[in-house]
């Protein structure tokens, strides 16, 4: 990044969620100087986007209508399979994508999908299927749904009951086809932009173990660790905050 700071922040949320899931960590990030912009993913309801129309292409093309939108370079937080979203995005703006924070989320190699690693790691242990045997699909199985035991146990173990209420709520289908994507990637483009991974020490969507072998995978990010479940921006959004302030701090004098 050089000797600027870089103080915008593009929110990226993960599946089956919206804008939503950052309202209790943007006060906090505010508060720290930054100006905050988060996306409303295609094929989540909160567009005219339909489920069998989403594509890589399609959240490639709506992201970069909201860099246009806000006209100056961005850090991109991706959280979950934002991840993979964000390295994309990177991909194709390098010169948008001053740097990318992953907050528990999918950070791959070009071409592979979270699939193939969820298949790996449950072959011997079956609490890394995660989300998974609690989804609910639509009859025509282009949507699935969170159950509510599957929100509170796997995504939302460590908030508040009245938080974790609230969130549940405000889950929305996903798209089979946006469960499907993989970043296509380069070390021209994506390989020259600085990276930091957050790790969520008690995720139960996103194990540990998978988070520490994404990074292995795709080596050079920094690490910075919060004991969280898979929703830190939710249950511990103030200390959240003063990570990604360091993580950005840190990426600027790259």
């Amino acid at each position: 990044m050089g000797s600027s700071s870089f103080r915008d922040i593009l929110l990226i949320h993960g599946a089956w969620q919206g804008s939503w899931a950052w309202s209790e960590l943007i006060p906090y990030l505010k508060a720290k100087g930054f100006r905050c912009y988060s996306a409303d993913m295609p094929g989540n309801g909160h567009n005219e986007t339909k489920p069998h129309e989403v594509s890589m292409g399609i959240y490639m093309a709506y992201l970069r209508g909201v860099l246009d939108g806000i006209g100056k370079p961005v850090v991109v937080i991706g959280h979950s399979s934002g991840g993979i979203i964000s390295s994309q995005l990177a991909e194709l703006n390098p010169k948008n994508v001053k740097g990318i924070l992953y907050l528990a989320a999918m950070m791959l190699p070009s071409g592979m999908r979270f699939a193939e690693l969820v298949a790996e790691f449950s072959k011997k242990d079956k609490a890394m299927l995660g989300i998974i045997p609690y989804l609910k699909w639509s009859k025509d199985g282009e949507t699935s749904q969170v159950g509510g035991c599957g929100a509170h146990k796997i995504f939302y173990q460590d908030c508040s009951k009245e938080m974790a209420d609230a969130a549940f709520t405000r889950l929305t289908p996903h798209p089979r086809r946006g469960r499907d994507i993989c970043a296509n990637l380069t070390q021209k483009n994506f390989g020259s932009i600085p990276r930091a991974y957050i790790e969520a020490t008690e995720d139960r969507s996103i194990l540990h173990k998978m988070q520490r072998r994404m990074q292995k995978l795709v080596p050079g990010a920094r690490r910075y660790v919060i004991k969280s479940g898979h929703a830190p921006h939710l249950s511990r959004p103030k200390e959240l905050a003063e990570i990604i302030d360091q993580a950005i701090n840190d990426l600027n004098q790259v």
